[in-house]
């Protein structure tokens, strides 16, 4: 059959029948056209906001598999775009007419107990990892909602419960296999292609395709101190005032993550609050369970709580509690800015907003993340950020198309309220899809980018890695070196 691509300069190329059963052939994949069953459900990613349609989808089984598909679409000079978990806020994963190269196939987990290390296939999602490195009690430096992919999470940086013990999940990886824009297989770490390698961790999708990832493991379980309490809606100011509390100071054992949202029908919360204004904190304690308790005591005397589900449980159960609140097919908007500190003035401008939030899955979300990423140098790799202590979210969600404006413009409202309380950076994972040049920078500063930009000029003169967060192969180059520290 006859197949139309997009281009990568936008127009369109045609795929004579020869060609295209001829990628079958090389091809041990499944090798997906619109007209295939599976092609409507892969072509969809968590976020409905984005709604493209590739001209055709090719299910990676290997390695190599990645390569023929980069050499097809660079022969052809195809728009490609990856897909890994199809988590992504932008919809990085789906391009729209061209060739999507899905990695969900490939969710291989090894883990060497004695060494600490894992190494996961680019399809994994966090729970296929946690799954497995808790077997061992072990685990790596993951977000918070396990059907994320962890490619995506990482290359943009990564963070989640222990990042404050031990910094960006990309500062813990130790080795990653990639596949360059010229179909060459390649091992990235601090005593190979070191370049390639620091530009990895953060530099986002920019320099190749991550088919596998090496993680430093730490010991953690197989049961944490965790959960959440939570309070009616009026009572947010002094639960802000408590959680600024409880986080100065913390020792990097706990995490905590405060939310302030309409209550959702769950079975943990009384249905007396189910569609009322309600604060929570979540939290997750990873050292000694009796200490935990201790510290946590002080929230429990807060107020009056009108559910507390903190208890000992399975670190991997805890990585999933989150799970509900991000269902796959609703339409998603985020804004988000890096916090130095939770000011009183900052947290009454969030609870202001809270109060007018248009939709019952809309929040806002203060993850706390300060601890070991500050002790590193602010160039130790892209993610950068050093001064950063907290993530403020501001998550838009909702159900039907005609709701689309009302939800992104009080997103948007919250985002520009709280800007002045922003280090000025922003987390490059969170950035949505119309954010372009200007956030790019804010998420990396300007002399990480022009470090990227020579990366970039190295690993990908032609731009073949387009369909991501660009990093412009235009930007004139930095001279000082990179550092390959692990």
């Amino acid at each position: 059959m006859k197949v139309e691509l997009t281009g990568m300069d936008g127009g369109m190329v045609d795929i004579s029948p020869e060609v295209f059963q001829s990628l079958k052939t090389v091809f041990r994949g499944p090798v997906l056209t619109p007209d295939d069953a599976p092609y409507e459900e892969l072509r969809k990613v968590w976020n409905a906001m984005i709604d493209r349609r590739p001209g055709l989808i090719v299910r990676c089984t290997g390695t190599a598999d990645v390569v023929q598909a980069v050499r097809f679409a660079r022969e052809h000079r195809v728009l490609v775009s990856v897909r890994s978990g199809g988590h992504n806020i932008a919809g990085l994963a789906v391009c729209e007419g061209g060739l999507m190269i899905d990695m969900s196939l490939l969710r291989g987990v090894w883990v060497d107990p004695v060494q600490r290390v894992a190494r996961a296939q680019a399809g994994c999602t966090l729970g296929d990892v946690d799954r497995e490195t808790q077997l061992h009690g072990l685990a790596a430096v993951l977000g918070f909602v396990s059907a994320t992919g962890i490619a995506g999470l990482t290359v943009g940086g990564g963070f989640g419960y222990l990042t404050r013990r031990h910094g960006w999940t990309c500062d813990t990886v130790l080795a990653m296999e990639v596949v360059t824009s010229d179909g060459k297989v390649l091992r990235a770490s601090a005593g190979e292609n070191s370049d390639l390698y620091w530009a990895l961790r953060g530099g986002g999708g920019n320099f190749g395709i991550v088919t596998s990832f090496e993680y430093r493991l730490f010991p953690v379980g197989p049961e944490i101190l965790g959960g959440a309490i939570a309070w009616r809606g009026e009572d947010a100011k002094q639960v802000f005032d408590a959680y600024r509390e409880l986080t100065d100071g913390a020792p990097r054992e706990l995490t905590s993550v405060a939310v302030l949202r309409i209550a959702p029908p769950a079975p943990w919360l009384p249905k007396e609050v189910h569609g009322k204004p309600i604060a929570a904190i979540f939290v997750c304690h990873s050292g000694d369970t009796e200490e935990g308790e201790v510290l946590l005591s002080r929230l429990r005397k807060v107020g009056q709580p009108v559910a507390d589900i903190v208890t000992r449980r399975p670190y991997t159960q805890m990585q999933s509690l989150l799970d509900a609140t991000q269902p796959k097919g609703r339409r998603y908007y985020w804004k988000s800015h890096y916090l130095a500190g939770v000011s009183p003035e900052a947290i009454e401008i969030a609870i202001a907003h809270a109060g007018r939030i248009r939709s019952p899955h809309s929040a806002i979300i203060f993850f706390q993340i300060q601890g070991a990423l500050n002790e590193l140098p602010a160039d130790h790799s892209p993610a950068g950020n050093r001064d950063a202590a907290y993530v403020i979210n501001i998550t838009a969600s909702w159900e039907k198309p005609d709701d689309d404006d009302i939800n992104v413009r009080w997103a948007q409202d919250c985002f520009e309220a709280t800007r002045s309380y922003s280090t000025g950076g922003t987390y490059i994972n969170f950035l949505t899809e119309e954010e372009g040049a200007d956030r790019i920078e804010a998420a990396y500063g300007r002399s990480i980018l022009q470090r990227l930009a020579a990366l970039k000029r190295k690993y990908d003169p032609d731009d073949f890695f387009r369909h991501t967060k660009r990093v412009s192969v235009t930007l004139p180059a930095t001279p000082a070196p990179c550092p390959t520290t692990a």
